[in-house]
């Protein structure tokens, strides 16, 4: 079994910031990736998905992204990004490598069991991010509907829901996306949610930032499951929205309570026949491999300082909670790395 400082799972934003770090701190380590090719999770968006309507791509340490056409498809141009970074660092990242456990090794290290084999590591940086645990919540009735239901992860573009009566699930920015983007081609499109969806006037500053990270931070540093940077970001005014809004698309009504075999019911009675449920409801953070570790508290999360696992001090999570967002990625690799150097130098692990 090969054996190292630190293992790296996941080669997306967070881990390869992670690695770029980790190259200059005198530290071995292995950058595993479960995925086939490099781009992590938006190698796997939906086609329609446009550099025009993402959010923004933050630079990784040392490399400018050079913003590409609005309209090419930003699973093309951001693993294109990731590809030429791994080439211009010579990051070794080992693909495919399916992580399937980590436990500990019984002399203070750790076991990192793969598909692949299996490497004993002092270390661990996980940078599995959410995308492979799309979250759909439970309904009364969801086993009984026969139209189709799928979740973001899944959907391949407007063309496939062209004619369908479809509900939309979710009050992120996906969700709005791609009810505008399905409402040109659907008989007709319904947007539910569980709160009313707040939107921003204002730019989306750096101040504001810090304030949705903090709301982030504090749920982890208590031990909750972290939400997401997303579900904490009020929506924002863009052209695209306000054009939503004059056709009428952006008309919310509340939570359904039940599905019923040909559509959805709500609690005062009403019901709508639909064809599609689309769940635009989020993820949830890929950690299952880490169970054996028994990393979780009582309040259901993962109790962190930073990046670092309180009860746990070897293993960091990258691309977790208040990093789960493409800048906040790059500063908690940088971070992560510095504290594994202070922690991998002392004479003996506890």
């Amino acid at each position: 079994m090969p054996e190292t400082d630190v293992v790296v799972v996941g080669a997306g934003q967070a881990g390869l910031s992670s690695a770029y770090h980790l190259r200059s701190s005198g530290l071995d380590f292995a950058l595993l990736d479960a995925d086939a090719a490099p781009g992590g999770a938006w190698q796997h968006r939906w086609p329609t998905l446009r550099m025009a309507t993402v959010h923004g791509i933050f630079d990784l340490p040392g490399m400018h992204f050079t913003p590409p056409p609005p309209d090419e498809p930003a699973a093309d141009a951001v693993p294109a990004y990731f590809a030429a970074f791994e080439r211009e660092f010579g990051i070794d990242v080992q693909r495919p490598v399916a992580v399937t456990a980590v436990r500990n090794a019984g002399d203070g290290r750790l076991l990192v069991e793969s598909d692949r084999g299996t490497w004993i590591t002092r270390a661990l940086i996980n940078a599995t991010g959410t995308w492979t645990r799309p979250f759909v919540p439970y309904y009364p009735g969801q086993d009984t509907f026969l139209g189709r239901q799928l979740h973001t992860a899944h959907y391949r573009g407007p063309a496939e829901l062209a004619g369908k009566r479809v509900v939309v699930v979710g009050g992120g920015a996906s969700a709005v996306q791609l009810l505008v983007e399905i409402a040109d081609v659907a008989a007709t499109t319904t947007w539910v949610t569980r709160r009313p969806p707040v939107f921003r006037d204002g730019p989306f500053t750096s101040d504001y930032g810090r304030e949705v990270v903090a709301k982030v931070d504090a749920r982890v540093r208590a031990g909750l499951p972290p939400g997401s940077i997303a579900s904490a970001t009020e929506l924002a005014w863009t052209p695209q929205m306000r054009e939503a809004r004059e056709r009428g698309l952006l008309r919310r009504l509340p939570m359904f309570d039940k599905i019923v075999p040909r559509g959805v019911r709500w609690r005062d009675g009403a019901a709508q026949d639909v064809d599609v449920i689309l769940w635009c409801t989020g993820f949830r953070p890929a950690l299952d491999h880490l169970a054996p570790l028994r990393l979780r508290g009582p309040g259901g999360g993962i109790v962190m300082d930073g990046t670092r696992v309180v009860t746990d001090p070897r293993i960091h999570l990258v691309g977790y909670g208040p990093s789960a967002s493409t800048v906040g990625a790059n500063r908690a690799g940088r971070a992560a790395v510095r504290e594994l150097r202070g922690l991998l130098a002392a004479p003996a692990l506890a």
